[in-house]
């Protein structure tokens, strides 16, 4: 897997000070990406052991809130397997920091077998995550205002509570507003 950014101190992609990784390839190609050279999957850098350490020393001190994966599209399945054993390390090393996913897949897709971001591990994956913001940027329904997302059709879905229901569960919306 490739990535094309890390952001340290990032305050735009989750709540609170975050480390944020921005992964390389996408195959959703919305209209209106705001970073189109993110659907290359040999875009950027090689994401290795030594880059994973870099990021797990980024998230030590205490007023780093958690980690945020975007992209590209961190559930692309060749994604989902490089990031799976570095996700397991983070929650293991760092238990009470939260995990942000962003995607343009729908929590619905991404259970659903057969669909193409279902991979053996996108449920171990999710259940290592705290919020998941999805759903494909639609540039009609872009919207400013809108905390965490860019376009109206997109939510905030609190995963542990998704994964038990089997159905998205929406952020509250006093958490939404800025």
């Amino acid at each position: 897997m490739h990535y094309c950014q890390i952001k340290n101190c990032d305050i735009a992609d989750g709540p609170g000070v975050r480390v944020t990784l921005f992964v390389s390839g996408c195959r959703n190609h919305c209209p209106g990406c705001f970073q189109q050279e993110t659907w290359d999957f040999q875009y950027g850098k090689l994401f290795d052991r030594e880059v994973e350490d870099r990021l797990l020393s980024m998230l030590k001190p205490d007023y780093i809130c958690g980690l945020t994966l975007l992209g590209g599209e961190p559930f692309e399945p060749e994604n989902q397997r490089a990031l799976y054993p570095f996700l397991q390390r983070v929650r293991a090393e760092y238990p009470g920091k939260s995990i942000w996913y962003f995607s343009g897949y729908t929590f619905e897709e991404m259970l659903r077998e057969g669909a193409h971001p279902h991979t053996e591990c996108t449920e171990a994956i999710l259940a290592l995550g705290d919020m998941l913001v999805d759903g494909r940027f639609i540039l009609e329904q872009k919207d400013l205002t809108l905390r965490f997302r860019g376009s109206r059709n997109q939510r905030i879905l609190m995963l542990p509570e998704s994964l038990k229901a089997r159905a998205p569960v929406h952020w509250p919306e006093e958490n939404l507003r800025g």
